[in-house]
């Protein structure tokens, strides 16, 4: 007998009431979510994570009083089980980065779709860190300004590329041109298309559209290239492509 996943309880932060409450109705039409709290602002919210200890909290980052971004690291540190995902209007790479480095679990923007939403709130539970596709070719610009330049320097100095991490992601990513062509040679035509459209922040209906097949057939392609490269994320497949050429 299978048993049953268990619901995810979840806490929405957001001074909008209109916009709180219509996606607390979206939400609770998932049988897997549970809303157990709604939030205003921050300090609101502190207290209700307090009380209910949900899995998961959707915080926007124009809030009165303290905004998202910088009330993350006293959510985090009162919260610890509770991963926290900014849903913001912000498109500011700034914003981004400093909610990824202030302990986020992902960033995804207002718009995104509904299905999207839930997919990401189960993969942030899962341990994955998650980013609107929209934002992710900020972020890799933001890692090649940060980190490529420096590691190129070490390597004309002679010293050996060294794996460096990305804020946001789990694991480092190699920059050794030797992988670099074990790591892509895995990939079918397919996966290496898909893999540059994601590169660019391309979303899978994107994706979809530009390369005329099925989303639910990128989204396998995503799976499988994620699995053959050993990463966990969309932000990292994009900081791979970038930083490879692929």
């Amino acid at each position: 007998m299978t048993t049953p996943s268990p619901t995810l309880r979840l806490l929405v932060v957001d001074d909008h009431t209109l916009f709180r409450r219509g996606l607390i109705a979206l939400l609770s039409r998932d049988p897997r979510l549970s809303i157990v709290a709604e939030a205003g602002d921050a300090g609101e919210a502190l207290k209700l994570g307090q009380q209910h200890q949900p899995d998961v909290m959707l915080l926007d980052n124009h809030l009165p009083g303290v905004h998202g971004v910088e009330a993350l690291p006293q959510l985090c540190t009162a919260l610890p089980a509770t991963r926290i995902i900014m849903l913001t209007v912000s498109e500011d790479a700034d914003d981004l980065a400093q909610a990824l480095a202030r302990g986020a679990a992902g960033y995804l923007l207002k718009t995104v779709e509904g299905d999207d939403l839930v997919d990401a709130i189960q993969r942030v539970v899962s341990g994955e860190s998650v980013v609107s596709p929209e934002m992710t070719s900020k972020l890799v610009a933001a890692y090649r300004s940060a980190l490529i330049a420096p590691a190129d320097e070490e390597s004309d100095a002679g010293a050996p590329v060294q794996a460096r991490e990305v804020k946001g992601a789990s694991t480092p990513v190699p920059v050794s041109p030797v992988q670099e062509d074990a790591g892509v040679a895995r990939l079918s035509p397919r996966e290496r298309d898909i893999l540059r459209e994601i590169a660019r922040g391309a979303s899978n209906k994107e994706i979809a559209r530009s390369l005329d097949i099925a989303e639910t057939t990128v989204k396998i392609h995503v799976q499988h290239i994620l699995r053959k490269l050993n990463l966990t994320s969309r932000v990292q497949a994009a900081v791979y492509a970038t930083t490879r050429g692929a």
